[in-house]
C-alpha cells in the first residue's frame, strides 16, 4: 500500500469513528492510541451540535413539533444515518423527510415527514439563483417581461415563468395550515389545523418567493395542477388542460390568478416557444 492509499484509508477509519459504525481498536491501530477517545468525542460533539444547529435553521417548525431535546437527538441520529457530502451544511437535510418517515418512535405523528418535505423546499427556495435580469419585471405600470403577449398570442405558444425555486408540494397531511398556525400569533390559529389533522385531510400548495421574501401558500387542487404544469415547462395551454382535470377544476380562473400572480411577484415573465411570435 502506498502512503497516498495508506492515508486514505487512515482518513477512512477516522470518520467511520466519528459516524460510531467501526470498532474501537480496528481505529486505534489506524490512529493515535493515546489520543483517539479524547478526540473522537470531541468530534462527535461537534458533529452533533453541528447537525442540530443545521437542521434546526431548515426545519424551525419541525424543531417546535419535536421539542428541542427530541429534534437534538434526532438531529445526531440522522447525522450517523446520512452524514453531509458537501461542504455546505445548507445543503443537507433533503433526505430528512424520508428518514423521519422511518422512525418506529414517530409513528404517531405520520405528518412529520410532509412538514419536513415543506421546509425544505422552504428552505431551498431562500437560496434559490436569481432569475435573469430580462425575466424581472420592467415596472410597475409594463409589468413583466412579455406580458403583452397574453392578449396576441395561442396558449399553447406561451410558455409562463415563475420564481427560481419554486415547488408545487402535494401532501397527505394539513402542513401548510400547520406550518402557517406555528407562525400565527392568533389564539385560535390551531383549532381549524386540529380538525383537519383529525380527519386526515391532506393539501396542496406553492413554496415561492416575492422578491427575496419566501412564501408558502396553500392552494386549492386545481391551482395546484396548474401551477405545476406551468414550473414543469409545460405550455398554458397545457396548464390550462391539468387545472380542468382537478375535482374542483371546473371553476379554475385564470384572470383571477393572473391578478394575484402579478399581485403578489409569482409571475416574471411569458416567453414564446417560437422567440419570433415575440416580436
Amino acid at each position: 500500500m502506498n502512503p497516498t492509499e495508506k492515508e486514505a484509508l487512515r482518513q477512512q477509519m477516522l470518520l467511520r469513528a466519528l459516524l460510531g459504525d467501526a470498532r474501537p481498536g480496528v481505529v486505534q491501530g489506524w490512529l493515535q492510541p493515546r489520543r483517539v477517545q479524547r478526540g473522537l468525542a470531541a468530534y462527535q460533539a461537534h458533529a452533533g451540535a453541528l447537525a442540530e444547529r443545521a437542521l434546526a435553521a431548515a426545519f424551525p417548525v419541525l424543531q417546535q413539533l419535536l421539542g428541542e431535546d427530541s429534534f437534538a437527538k434526532m438531529a445526531r441520529h440522522f447525522w450517523r444515518e446520512q452524514p453531509p457530502t458537501d461542504g455546505d451544511l445548507a445543503c443537507w437535510g433533503a433526505g430528512l423527510p424520508a428518514f423521519l418517515a422511518t422512525v418506529p418512535t414517530l409513528a404517531d405523528e405520520p405528518y412529520l415527514p410532509d412538514m419536513a418535505r415543506l421546509e425544505w423546499a422552504w428552505h431551498r427556495v431562500q437560496s434559490a439563483a436569481d432569475a435573469p435580469a430580462d425575466a424581472a419585471a420592467d415596472d410597475a405600470v409594463q409589468g413583466p417581461a412579455g406580458l403583452a403577449l397574453l392578449g396576441t398570442q395561442e396558449p399553447e405558444h406561451l410558455h409562463l415563468q415563475l420564481p427560481p425555486g419554486s415547488a408545487v408540494l402535494f401532501l397527505a397531511w394539513p402542513v401548510f395550515s400547520l406550518w402557517q398556525a406555528h407562525r400565527s400569533t392568533a389564539e385560535d390559529r390551531f383549532d381549524a389545523v386540529r380538525l383537519a389533522l383529525a380527519e386526515g385531510r391532506g393539501e396542496q400548495g406553492l413554496v415561492t418567493r416575492q422578491g427575496w421574501v419566501p412564501q408558502v401558500l396553500a392552494l386549492p387542487a386545481d391551482e395546484a395542477r396548474f401551477t405545476a404544469a406551468l414550473l414543469a415547462g409545460r405550455s398554458l395551454a397545457q396548464a390550462l388542460d391539468e387545472a380542468e382535470q382537478a375535482e374542483d377544476g371546473a371553476g379554475f380562473d385564470f384572470q383571477a390568478w393572473l391578478l394575484a400572480a402579478l399581485r403578489q411577484q409569482r409571475l416574471l415573465a411569458v416567453r414564446a416557444r417560437d422567440p419570433a411570435l415575440e416580436r
